[in-house]
């Protein structure tokens, strides 16, 4: 089989020849392989023909970029074997650009380009060519592929894509700190020369810093200082062809921040300060400023004030975080009298320190305040801040209660007037000597009304009325024994006709309205003509408020001989005993007498077994029940028929518990028939609720007990 001649004129200087011979040489056994392979490939149409082993196939074109084309170029040419040059050959070319930038003669088959090329928009060409046999248009070779690459020329230059460039690095960073990293690119060939190999220097911003060459790197090569100079504008140049001389360079712009670090130490702008306060200054008033000043930014620049010595008791020092002053205000009030300078130490300091720079010094720095008090016109001044002062009650008006002082503390020294305020009832007990404070009363106190009244004393500048002070004084009213003792009650005691001598009956206490600090101590006895005429007698427990009252130990006489023991009954009815009970009527026997009924004189007959037969009847029914008003029946019959009677009559419920109650009675009427064996002793041991009672059913209990 023929093979294709490929032809190619190249016009290249030596180095370029020698390069791609060197190329040739180093691709020769894959030509070989190639052309064995494209010759298995393409002789199967034609099989029936002779084999001939083929040569090698050059099938790579080479066309500079960027020429300026006035003709058409020779590029190469593609001839067969089998070409006897009569005509009979047709080449045929096809693939990108065949017609338009790449043309072929179809008789001699050279190659031709007809445009400017530029490698950086397209870099090779895939193209196919073929020869057939111009008469019958049978191939007389089979297609075959070839490549015409676009050879680079140094046309580009470096381009910084991401600038302009700004970055922050902290002050005092050491030596060969990294900033930032600035990248160029170059769209020329970077396999073909030198005209892609970028080189970086620094045009702009030494000494401080540097760049490297190869990766454009940007390092700190000075110390650098915020508070000197906080921003760098640095210039990196990127050239092409390893910076060689004609290859093409580009600059770009780094703008370098330099943040801030603590390095310096807060400085007072005084050494001294100079303030004045006024005596009369509230406590929290503002006296005056100071004011330290930090090169430095930010937090690094935040300090605290504050006050050293006994001085610190008397004022204080406020920092103000937006304006950072040292605000001085005054802790305590000042007198002028007293003390009229202070000289106080003021020290300021960083908040924030960095242990880098610990080593240089502490950052803090001091200054000398000095404060003058001026002198103020001050109101009066009490010689004790409230006044405690007695009188005994029933003094007469005009009676000396007792003396306010107050004095001006100004050295004026002025007079001073006194009076009372608040309430005019106060003003008509008390009146004040307006010129030496001396209070008085102007009527008799009684403490029984008010133990202790209080009142409030005004001094005043007589010069200056504008300047006036108070304080309070409380006077107590001291008791005098000027009230008898007094019955808190009305007492009225009812006692069983069958009670023991010697038997409590009733306790009865007093009241005085007078004070005692240890206690009353009261003395109870009965009338004269009561004791005499009594069968009764009081046992003074000589305690503060207890008396008893007993039966003497032997009976009177009675008047009424005939029937003593039946002189007179009263029914009355008992509430005590607590809830749970309905209350009862109380029964006026004069309601169930009749007047205009004469009595029937009848012999009197014992029926006082009866009566207590109905009696006991009675204790557990209501006022409704046949029984009880048979019982009433019955004492009314009893009184009228009794001659010796008094002339009034009454009835009352002594022994009946109210209608419904389940407890039955708790009275002492009748105990002397169904009790009189019963033991009560018991009655002592139930607890204070009882204790009454124990007191009534334990006559052989003594009053101690």
């Amino acid at each position: 089989m023929d093979e294709y001649r490929l032809k190619g004129s190249f016009s290249m200087n030596c180095h370029t020849s020698l390069c791609l011979v060197l190329t040739m040489v180093q691709l020769w056994p894959c030509f070989l392989s190639t052309q064995t392979h494209a010759i298995q490939n393409t002789d199967q149409p034609f099989s029936a023909a002779r084999r001939v082993k083929r040569g090698w196939v050059w099938n790579v074109f080479f066309v500079e970029e960027e020429m300026n084309l006035t003709e058409p170029v020779y590029v190469g040419q593609l001839k067969s074997d089998l070409d006897k040059e009569d005509s009979t050959f047709k080449y045929i070319l096809t693939g990108e650009g065949a017609g338009s930038i790449f043309t072929i003669n179809e008789t001699t088959g050279v190659l031709h380009v007809i445009q400017k090329l530029d490698r950086e928009k397209k870099a090779l060409y895939t193209l196919r060519a073929q020869a057939i046999n111009r008469n019958t248009q049978l191939p007389m070779e089979p297609e075959s592929e070839f490549v015409i690459k676009v050879k680079d020329i140094n046309d580009q230059r470096p381009q910084f894509l991401d600038g302009p460039y700004e970055a922050t690095v902290p002050e005092m960073s050491p030596e060969g700190t990294s900033v930032i990293q600035v990248t160029a690119t170059d769209r020329d060939d970077p396999y073909y020369g030198y005209n892609a190999r970028l080189l970086y220097s620094i045009i702009q911003g030494q000494p401080y810093f540097s760049v490297e060459p190869k990766t454009g790197v940007i390092r700190i090569s000075s110390e650098t200082d915020r508070e000197t100079q906080e921003k760098y504008f640095i210039i990196i140049q990127a050239k092409d062809m390893i910076g060689q001389m004609g290859g093409f360079s580009e600059t770009a712009t780094v703008t370098i921040n330099l943040s801030d670090i603590n390095d310096n130490a807060p400085k007072f702008q005084h050494t001294l300060y100079h303030m004045t306060v006024s005596e009369a200054a509230p406590l929290g008033t503002t006296i005056g400023k100071i004011m330290a000043d930090d090169s430095d930014i930010g937090e690094n620049a935040a300090m605290n004030y504050v006050i050293e010595g006994d001085a610190s008791y008397v004022f204080d020092i406020i920092t103000d975080n937006e304006t950072q002053e040292g605000v001085v205000i005054l802790k305590k009030k000042v007198d002028y009298e007293t003390k009229r300078k202070y000289s106080i130490k003021a020290k300021v300091i960083n908040r924030h320190t960095d242990e880098r720079f610990l080593n240089e010094g502490p950052f803090e720095d001091s200054t000398l305040v000095r404060i003058t008090v001026e002198d103020a016109d001050e109101p009066p001044v009490f010689t004790s801040q409230e006044y405690v002062m007695e009188i005994a009650e029933g003094s007469e008006s005009g009676s000396f209660v007792g003396a306010v002082n107050a004095s001006d503390p100004d050295n004026t020294n002025s007079p001073i007037r006194y009076a009372i305020v608040h309430g005019m009832s106060l003003k008509r007990l008390f009146s004040i000597n307006a010129q030496n404070g001396t209070i008085i009363i102007t009527k008799p106190l009684d403490r029984e009304i008010t133990a202790w009244h209080n009142i409030t004393v005004t001094a005043t500048e007589a010069r200056n009325p504008e300047q006036i002070s108070e304080a309070p004084v409380y006077i107590h009213v001291l008791d005098v024994n000027d009230h008898a003792p007094e019955f808190p009650e009305y007492y009225e005691t009812y006692v069983c006709e069958n009670a023991e001598p010697g038997q409590l009956i009733q306790t009865i206490s007093a009241v005085d309205k007078d004070d005692s600090v240890e206690g009353h101590h009261f003395y109870f006895s009965l009338q004269e003509e009561t004791t005499n005429n009594s069968g009764f007698s009081v046992r003074d427990n000589q305690v503060f408020v207890l008396a008893i009252l007993a039966l003497r130990q032997q009976r009177k006489k009675s008047l009424f001989s005939e029937k003593a023991e039946e002189f007179r009954e009263n029914i009355v009815r008992y509430d005590d005993e607590g809830g749970g009970e309905e209350d009862t009527e109380a029964f006026d026997i004069a309601a169930l007498r009749t007047r205009t009924v004469m009595r029937e004189h009848k012999p009197r007959r014992n029926i006082t077994t009866e009566i207590q037969s109905l009696y006991r009847q009675s204790l557990q029914v209501g006022p409704d029940s046949a029984v009880f008003r048979e019982f009433i029946s019955e004492k009314l019959k009893e009184a009228n028929a009794d001659p010796n009677g008094p002339p009034y009559d009454s009835l009352q419920t002594y022994a009946f518990e109210g209608t419904g109650s389940l407890a039955g009675s708790l009275s002492s009427l009748g105990s002397h028939v169904s009790d009189m064996g019963e033991s009560y002793d018991r009655l002592s041991e139930w607890g204070p609720h009882f204790k009454q009672l124990a007191k009534l059913y334990c006559p052989h209990k003594t009053a101690r007990d």
